[in-house]
């Protein structure tokens, strides 16, 4: 029997349309599903939107309607963006829908009969864009550290669930179960909230400040908090508590969030699953931001990336192995068109689609586009084994997907495309084709070849299927036999004799970033490059410039050198003696602790007898220095880009 795979996003709050955060969510779980499709697993994906609570009655006021109204029309804009990226999802749940609602109430009068919920009355700090109260030590500075913005000080009587109760067995559960939050440092960052004390959860709102919701089973002058509603659409989807699919694949299911909401769904939801007498999650995974302009992407900061623009511009495919390629699951990543254009022109026009219309273009010179009678086993010629390196292709590419570390599931992948590369380039098919004892080599070049791209097509599948299936028409396939299960993969010999393909296609035409950043019209100093004090470096040049984050583990002056220091750095993957020019403006101690930016791929130089690998970046005049720091924490050896 089949195993089962359960993936989740986050549903999404509908006080705004939807951008590039929420795509990168909602395809990540849609690769991820794909993949496990691609083990023979039986899949549910589930995403939706979350539509109840304050923040929505007031986008809708200031859009002129009423909630019910503005959350159709939002959610429908959600729901009709996902096939413009090929996301296919088993159900798009909303929290107005009447099965969700009726399970919300299941779940609260089972919990409320067990005696975890009770009434009280409460005074606290209430963010009304978080829709929670705040403790004191929980602000910044007396502010929300979400919005910015001072909490309202307000006192009502609500309902409250007994959440504080399971904070030990909470505790326990992590501990017992180290991979459940992963990666690693969201584990620590909500084991870390449980080292102070977990107070209950508000789980009301009166109906006399607000009524878009859903009322209380056992009060009908509340509605449910919006978190207490919005969580239990991962259960309630699935026809909880009867449903077949709540039987079949509940016990398999993995949420993947953004960090922003790690607190909710890493507490509050296991606790209430605990609560509620259901088994908890299998996994959470949880991934970061994508930073615009070094900011988060926000509706509030007004930087979001419009999806359906990036679609119609550069085609799904190429986003969606964009994002996936580029973020590190788990750390924050940087969006720019500028890195998406290198991305496509690099990877997918240079790297793939070249080796691709080479491949096909010498197959139908050399052969007339009939595949020859080729012996599979004969997989190794001229020191290269096409099919074994596939072999390690496909096993580094699965362990990867399983862990969702997707981007290093595509650099195995492109790692294959590498060597194929160069196969072509060293086994020559061209100075075969012109030599009479050539030709049984150059049938053994050629079809390994094909073999190869049949097998990247299938690895790539689950991240551009688009492209995917372009490949396999062309390589004389039929996309909707088994070509995308990876025990097919394995295979090599597949493309039998006699085989007929189509002239190829320009899998991802290059870029020219002139055609989609025009020069800006009118007066003004935009194209004066006369300030410039260095010539203009193009994105390849500055690609080849590695710049990490550092720590300063210790700093010492240079006996006889009144201007140099000697400073031992922390870059994540290695500890490093770097020499630095600061002494005058730093004293060690100003330094140690600090984290520094360095120029990791500086050649080694010694500076009075004290060798130094890498350089640390700092601005310095004849009066003045100041060393480059970073303003907020992040992890040793991130590179900067």
């Amino acid at each position: 029997m089949a195993s089962s795979f359960y993936i989740t996003t986050p549903i999404y709050y509908v006080n705004a349309k939807p951008h590039l955060g929420h795509t990168y969510t909602t395809i990540a779980a849609d690769v991820a599903r794909r993949f496990h499709q691609m083990k023979g697993e039986k899949t549910f994906f589930l995403t939706g939107t979350d539509e109840h609570g304050d923040k929505i009655v007031k986008a809708a006021e200031a859009d002129n309607t009423d909630p019910a109204t503005y959350a159709d029309r939002i959610s429908d804009l959600f729901k009709n963006l996902w096939p413009h990226y090929r996301i296919s999802y088993d159900r798009f749940i909303r929290t107005t829908d009447q099965d969700h609602i009726a399970v919300v109430k299941y779940i609260l009068q089972k919990i409320y009969e067990s005696g975890d919920i009770y009434f009280s009355e409460y005074e606290g700090l209430y963010c009304y864009d978080c829709e929670r109260f705040f403790t004191s030590r929980e602000l910044v500075d007396g502010k929300c550290p979400d919005h910015g913005k001072e909490p309202v000080a307000i006192k009502e009587a609500n309902y409250f669930f007994r959440m504080s109760s399971y904070q030990q067995w909470l505790i326990d559960y992590i501990n017992d179960h180290p991979d459940m939050i992963q990666p690693e440092r969201y584990k620590n960052e909500v084991l870390g909230f449980l080292r102070e004390p977990l107070e209950d959860l508000c789980i009301s709102r009166p109906k006399s400040r607000l009524q878009w919701g859903i009322t209380l089973p056992f009060d009908q002058n509340y509605v449910t908090y919006v978190w207490f509603d919005a969580l239990i659409n991962y259960v309630s989807a699935l026809g909880y508590p009867d449903g077949e699919n709540f039987k079949t694949f509940w016990p398999h299911v993995r949420h993947i969030v953004a960090k922003d909401i790690l607190k909710p769904h890493g507490i509050y939801w296991p606790t209430m699953l605990k609560a509620a007498g259901i088994d908890i999650y299998k996994h959470l995974f949880v991934h970061g931001y994508w930073n615009v302009e070094e900011s988060k992407m926000s509706k509030s900061l007004g930087n979001v990336v419009d999806p359906i623009y990036l679609k119609d511009t550069y085609g799904s495919d190429a986003i969606r192995y964009f994002l996936m390629r580029e973020m590190t699951f788990g750390l924050d990543s940087s969006f720019s068109e500028v890195a998406l254009i290198n991305r496509i022109n690099s990877d997918l026009a240079n790297d793939l689609g070249n080796l691709f219309s080479r491949v096909l273009a010498m197959f139908r010179k050399y052969f007339k586009g009939a595949v020859p009678d080729w012996n599979p086993y004969e997989s190794e010629i001229f020191g290269v084994d096409l099919k074994a390196d596939a072999h390690e292709a496909i096993h580094a590419f699965s362990a990867d997907m399983e862990n969702f570390e997707f981007h290093k599931g595509l650099a195995a992948v492109w790692e294959y495309i590498g060597k194929m590369n160069k196969f072509v380039d060293s086994a020559a098919p061209w100075e075969l084709a012109r030599q009479e004892s050539g030709r049984r080599q150059l049938e053994t070049v050629i079809c390994n070849l094909l073999e190869g791209l049949r097998v990247v097509s299938g690895l790539i599948y689950p991240v551009m299927p688009d492209t995917a299936s372009t490949m396999l028409k062309h390589l004389g396939q039929n996309p909707d036999r088994p070509f995308y299960v990876i025990d097919e993969l394995y295979k090599w010999g597949v493309i039998t004799p006699g085989t007929k393909m189509p002239k190829a296609v320009s899998l991802f035409p290059r870029i020219d970033p002139e055609t989609i950043f025009k020069e800006p019209s009118g007066g003004g100093d935009q194209n004066d490059k006369s300030s410039l004090t260095e010539p203009e470096i193009g994105m390849d040049d500055f690609a080849r410039i590695d710049l990490r984050a550092a720590t300063v583990i210790s700093a010492e002056k240079i006996a006889k050198a009144d201007k140099l220091l000697k400073l031992e750095v922390d870059l994540g993957f290695e500890k490093r003696t770097l020499v630095a020019g600061i002494a005058q403006f730093y004293t060690p101690e100003e330094l140690t602790g600090k984290t520094v930016i360095v120029l990791a791929n500086l050649k080694p130089a010694k500076l009075m007898g004290v060798r130094s690998q890498g350089m640390v970046l700092a601005a310095v005049d004849e009066e003045n220095g100041a060393v480059a720091v970073l303003d907020r924490h992040i992890p040793a050896g991130t590179r900067l880009k």
